[in-house]
């Protein structure tokens, strides 16, 4: 046998040369749950910056109605119908945008448990993958042994094959000088 094929083979049993690459049969679907985890990440983001926003509007409202009540007492009670009106409007708008706030933290919510039902789907076929390409290197390793084995009965059959004939030649050389000397 070849020294390079011998070296091929050791290379092979080792792991850095390899017959056939695995390919994961559900790479397709992995890819594409992974794109829908992203996508739904992004709904999710979508989700929070709606909250966030509307935080915002709470907080300039809330703004606004401290600024309308400082003015409301500097200002002439003639006004004070008017702020009272403009309060209310006020107060109504901040009702109005804690509903807002609580029905987006709701989507949020649900967003998020999407996107860990996304998680867990990717996960799943994650380890799946990994089990497989495990498997695979078993059995890879497992028909490289067989391989080797079946050189090494072959070396070892020529080899005795070798040591027999050898063994038949040195016994008839033997025998020819034997008879040379009788």
């Amino acid at each position: 046998m070849s020294e390079i094929y011998l070296k091929c083979l050791i290379m092979l049993y080792v792991g850095k040369l390899s017959i056939m690459p695995f390919v994961y049969r559900l790479q397709k679907m992995l890819e594409f749950r992974i794109r829908k985890k992203e996508a739904q990440l992004q709904e999710v983001l979508k989700a929070q910056m709606e909250v966030y926003r509307i935080e915002g509007l709470i907080e300039q409202n809330n703004k606004e109605i401290q600024d309308t009540r400082y003015n409301m007492a500097h200002a002439n009670p003639m006004m004070y119908e008017s702020y009272d009106t403009f309060l209310k409007h006020l107060y109504d708008k901040g009702e109005e945008l804690e509903l807002q706030k609580q029905d987006a933290i709701k989507k949020l919510r649900e967003e998020q448990e999407k996107l860990l039902i996304c998680e867990r789907e990717v996960k799943v076929l994650e380890k799946h993958k990994e089990k497989m390409k495990e498997e695979y290197i078993e059995e890879e390793k497992k028909i490289e042994l067989k391989r080797l084995s079946e050189v090494a009965v072959q070396r070892h059959f020529r080899k005795t094959e070798l040591t027999k004939e050898e063994e038949s030649l040195i016994e008839e050389i033997s025998r020819e000088d034997n008879d040379e000397y009788n």
